[in-house]
């Protein structure tokens, strides 16, 4: 049978045994055929045969991500103005102003992670009085990691947080002199306040959601991504939230490879959740596209120790352990793989007393478990849990939180956070994702780039060398690595005859970039079964077509998602009307931002039009 598709020229990395490097593959029903030489792939074409020069670009398989909430944020992406990427709060302040003058009322224009204050240049987040004043009728909502949410007074109003509004447990509604919310919520440390604040806007109908959830899903292919797992996540029921992405899976609309897992959502009848959802569907049910995955990443309220590194590490309740085990015990009855979300290694100790309880009772037998995260984790935890046989996802909360981090503990201590080499030395099964969207960017490659210089996003060293990983590793923990997570090592996760055929052709070679440029990469080129899902430049045309992002006023229509000023910024798409001032600055008489140019300290003007000004607020 002939090839239905061959891809050539390239530098394929296969992450395979005996060929580590080749130069072609070709796909027969949504697999690979072969995997090799040109001249020998090429002539196995037919009639019927699609062939695609790569133009000697580096060829990887499909990223992997293993703890994202692709679910949630797909159901709100079209709501959503990305700062990820941007350097600047001038010109954050600037996209944020453009949107507020195409939001209708009542919308909210929202800004919900995937950046920090310290990308910026000037190091800090925008003042509630310049929010006010950019959007004095709009309500604006900007969530800022798991620490703090800004609210301009339309959104206090839209919320009816007034000054009888008490404080809920485990957060903070910050009041002026006169008892009157100023607009800042702070996590203390429990999130549940910012997550709840969120909730209360608009959402989109279901038809809308459908098209969020498409251009997301677009918007990851974009970056080379072509798998994940979702943790589910507050405020995500089972099965009500996840009709959008079923009708996208029973239409064959997905274009990305979806294993979920199923997060509790009733404090104290945890156990009766998970011992509903056993009688609803089980660990594997679906198809390669969308399947179950297990239990968590939330298995019990009590277990969660909220990771806002800018207040002290919370001690878990005294019940945590007997409720912990009502829920794994029915778990492991039922044959069901679970995750647990854990920062601290306090945590991951009580946690291990009750999995090693529970196995002498109830052995795990392959079970696949694994905690996430697992920033402070102990070498004797990580002992336990390779004896166990599970495993530890990590993601990139560090390059985002790395800075309040050493702030609080030290840069001693922030130099193990994670110790993902030694993990790796121990034999524990590790992969990699990133906890997008309300903390960590989606981008892969800013994760990528993390693994492999140790620096956070505002370029902040955190670890040694011995703490670093190489390229190849760091692209493993991102492939077939991660496989393990979702139970389906050796069907994906290389370019190899017999897995399902997902790549990535990228912008530049991962290989051979800086390491500070890794973060820039993207794909130009995403296959998922051997169906392209993301075509860009001179590979556009093998993209299928997607519809426009709706609402008509959607900040995605704009501005994209991940990494637009920096994209932009690089000269890799049309200018930006974001780095476009209509007109010079009445202050400090400079005209645009200058992007990469020497910082001129003895010239006030241009310094201010560099460094980016605060007179967007005037």
């Amino acid at each position: 049978m002939a090839p239905d598709l061959i891809l050539h020229h390239g530098r394929f990395t296969t992450l395979h045994p005996g060929a580590s490097e080749v130069e072609a593959v070709a796909i027969t029903n949504g697999r690979f055929s072969a995997v090799g030489a040109a001249r020998d792939i090429l002539p196995t074409r037919g009639p019927a045969t699609r062939i695609i020069d790569v133009g000697d670009r580096r060829v990887v398989p499909g990223l992997i991500d293993s703890h994202t909430h692709v679910i949630r944020g797909g159901l709100n992406y079209n709501l959503e103005l990305r700062w990820d990427g941007v350097r600047s709060l001038a010109d954050a302040m600037r996209m944020l102003r453009q949107q507020v003058a195409v939001t209708p009322a009542p919308q909210w224009v929202r800004v919900v992670g995937g950046f920090t204050e310290f990308q910026f240049v000037e190091r800090r987040l925008p003042t509630l009085e310049e929010l006010n004043a950019v959007a004095p009728e709009t309500p604006v909502f900007i969530l800022h990691l798991y620490d703090r949410a800004l609210l301009n007074g339309a959104a206090l109003r839209a919320c009816g947080y007034t000054r009888d509004t008490p404080n809920p447990p485990g957060g903070e509604i910050q009041r002026d002199r006169h008892g009157n919310p100023t607009g800042l919520l702070l996590a203390k440390p429990n999130a549940q306040l910012l997550y709840a604040t969120l909730a209360k806007g608009p959402k989109l109908p279901q038809e809308y959601q459908e098209n969020s959830t498409r251009h997301f899903m677009r918007e990851l292919n974009r970056l080379g991504i072509t798998g994940v797992i979702d943790a589910g996540g507050g405020f995500q029921n089972y099965p009500d939230d996840y009709a959008v992405v079923r009708k996208l899976a029973d239409a064959g609309e997905l274009t990305l490879r979806i294993a979920y897992n199923l997060f509790t959502q009733n404090k104290g009848a945890e156990a009766a959740d998970f011992r509903a959802w056993t009688r609803m569907v089980q660990p594997g049910q679906g198809s390669d596209h969308f399947r179950h995955n297990g239990a968590g990443e939330m298995l019990v309220f009590s277990a969660a120790d909220f990771e806002d590194f800018r207040e002290p590490r919370p001690d878990l309740p005294p019940d945590m352990e007997g409720e912990l085990e009502e829920v794994v015990r029915v778990l492991v009855e039922n044959r069901w793989p679970w995750r647990l979300h854990a920062t601290y290694d306090e945590s991951i100790s009580r946690a291990l007393d009750v999995f090693e309880r529970v196995h002498r009772d109830m052995p795990f037998q392959g079970l696949h478990w694994f905690f996430d995260h697992a920033e402070t984790i102990s070498e004797r935890n990580i002992d336990r849990i390779a004896a166990l046989g599970g495993g530890i996802a990590v993601q990139h909360r560090m390059a985002y939180q790395g800075e309040y981090f050493v702030e609080r503990y030290g840069a001693v201590a922030a130099g193990r956070t994670p110790p993902v080499a030694r993990m790796l030395s121990a034999g524990v099964p590790v992969g990699a994702g990133t906890d997008a969207t309300r903390v960590a960017s989606y981008n892969p490659w800013v994760s990528l780039s993390w693994l492999v210089t140790g620096k956070t996003v505002a370029g902040t060293p955190l670890y040694g060398e011995r703490a670093l990983l190489d390229r190849e590793t760091a692209l493993r923990l991102w492939t077939e690595r991660n496989t393990w997570f979702s139970s389906e090592t050796g069907k994906k996760g290389q370019l190899a005859v017999g897995q399902l055929a997902d790549l990535a052709v990228l912008s530049a070679d991962y290989f051979r970039v800086a390491a500070d440029d890794i973060a820039g990469l993207e794909s130009v080129l995403t296959l998922v079964g051997g169906k392209v899902v993301h075509g860009s430049g001179g590979f556009a045309e093998f993209a299928p077509p997607l519809p426009p992002a709706m609402p008509d006023w959607s900040p995605v229509r704009t501005f994209g998602g991940a990494e637009y000023a920096t994209a932009h910024a690089r000269g890799g798409h049309d200018a930006s009307p974001v780095h476009a001032a209509p007109h010079a600055c009445g202050v400090h008489a400079h005209g645009t931002a200058a992007w990469k140019r020497p910082v001129p300290v003895a010239e006030e003007p241009a310094f201010w039009g560099l460094l980016g000004c605060s007179c967007w607020a005037f």
